[in-house]
């Protein structure tokens, strides 16, 4: 296990450096996620694939991602969270030379498989190494800013892709991650602290470890239902039966084993477990936007091509209010900044949902769903993770914070999905979706009041 560092051992200027290494290399991930979808035609045409196939870019990255995240979290805290971020960061690396240099389809899926993997562990990593260099005061601040890296990776991410398959080929988009991330490793290196081993390390929990992954690929292969269509067959209540089966496999292994993969004790306060289930409505909320698009076509007839447009102020509202309610937590409190964040995402769905097929209507709603998308997914969760566990444990803690939007992000893409095909497809089943969706945020306003006050935390 590593050893806290002491924050009043380093100064601001060296924060500020340490912050810059955290950023670029999330921001770097996050763009890479953002800027795969106008790379998609490219890469259906040089490997004559059909959408169907092209589409695994995309799912074997998130089944990845999904999938790591414990283990990278974990490793973080075992070795230090400077030595797990810098290796994913080489990691993410040789994921894009692969790609780029892929010679046939299945090198493209095995390098963005290692992508995924390596961004399971950039995230968890960044916000255990701010847990162990800033003051509790400036945490917030700096896990809001980290947060808002997705939205601004959002809005810069397709218009970058377009130029780059404009003025080069779609391997550029994979090969400029390269310098990027020289760089990152180069000033990391020299940045990042490096926190003394204080004890010897207990055995690995390679069973846990595997009961894990077989429960979470289960779930993210039963939600999309991949395997299905692949196969031709129904699979997806049979892995929704093995998830089911290994989560109490999971706490027995778990329960017994000297390091787990998963302590227990991260469970263990109402604090923890309240911030677990609004981490699932916070990703719920993250992923509804992705219809918002679909919403504008069939409204108002917008050009398939153009409508991504429709969508940079959402973005920078998002980006604003994740920032802004970073700085505000330390004064209002972790329960009243996921109070308001999830009030404003329900009162956008719901504008979304009874009004989608009125231009401003419309457009108050995309603004109010960024806000309460920067809010709710910005820095708030992590700050009061930080907060509530042991510095050797601050990996795997963000690592839960993680899976838990990644769960949510995967429920609400396939049940908003069900939701609006059952009636057609349409504006009408968009906007049903769209009160569905409200009605969750809606109750994570309740669940949020379950979080500890301002004046008992502090």
């Amino acid at each position: 296990m590593i050893a806290n560092t002491s924050v009043g051992t380093i100064d601001t200027t060296a924060r500020r450096r340490i912050m810059t290494v955290l950023f670029v290399g999330v921001f770097m991930a996050a763009l890479d996620s953002a800027i795969i979808a106008p790379a998609i035609p490219a890469l259906r045409k040089a490997f004559g694939v059909d959408n169907s196939q092209v589409g695994l870019v995309t799912i074997v990255f998130g089944l990845f991602t999904l999938s790591s995240t414990a283990l990278m979290a974990n490793l973080s805290d075992r070795y230090g969270h400077k030595q797990i971020y810098l290796m994913n960061i080489v990691l993410f690396a040789i994921g894009s030379l692969m790609i780029a240099v892929a010679p046939n389809f299945l090198m493209v899926l095995i390098g963005r498989a290692i992508q995924g993997a390596s961004t399971g562990g950039i995230t968890p990593s960044a916000g255990a190494v701010i847990g162990d260099v800033f003051p509790p005061e400036e945490r917030g601040k700096m896990l809001g800013l980290i947060g808002a890296t997705f939205g601004m990776a959002f809005l810069i991410g397709p218009p970058v892709a377009s130029l780059i398959l404009t003025a080069l080929s779609w391997q550029w988009i994979f090969l400029l991650n390269l310098p990027v991330a020289v760089v990152i490793f180069s000033l990391g290196v020299r940045n990042l602290p490096t926190a003394p081993h204080t004890e010897k390390l207990p055995p690995f929990d390679y069973v846990g470890m595997l009961v894990l992954a077989t429960m979470l690929s289960s779930l993210t292969l039963g939600i999309n239902r991949v395997l299905d269509t692949a196969l031709g067959m129904t699979l997806w209540p049979w892995l929704f039966g093995l998830a089911f089966v290994c989560l109490p496999l999971l706490i027995w292994i778990e329960s017994r084993s000297p390091a787990p993969i998963v302590p227990l004790r991260l469970f263990s306060t109402r604090q923890l477990v309240v911030t677990y289930i609004l981490c699932s409505g916070a990703g719920f909320g993250m992923g509804s936007v992705v219809f918002i698009t679909s919403v504008a076509v069939a409204a108002f007839n917008t050009p398939a091509e153009q409508v991504g447009f429709w969508l940079i102020p959402m973005v920078l509202c998002s980006t604003a209010s994740s920032m802004l309610y970073g700085r505000m937590i330390n004064r209002l409190g972790a329960r009243m900044v996921m109070f308001q964040g999830f009030i404003i995402l329900t009162a956008g769905m719901l504008a979304l949902g009874l009004g989608g097929s009125n231009f401003w209507l419309y457009m108050l709603a995309t603004l109010l769903i960024g806000a309460g998308v920067g809010t709710v997914v910005g820095g708030t969760l992590r700050t009061v993770v930080l907060e509530e566990v042991q510095a050797n444990e601050r990996g795997i803690a963000q690592g839960l914070v993680n899976m838990g939007i990644a769960v949510g992000n995967l429920l609400v893409v396939a049940v908003l999905g069900a939701i609006a095909d059952s009636r057609g497809g349409g504006i009408d089943g968009l906007s049903l979706a769209y009160m569905v969706a409200a009605g969750v945020s809606g109750v994570m306003i309740v669940i949020s009041l379950a979080l500890r006050g301002k004046a008992s935390a502090a």
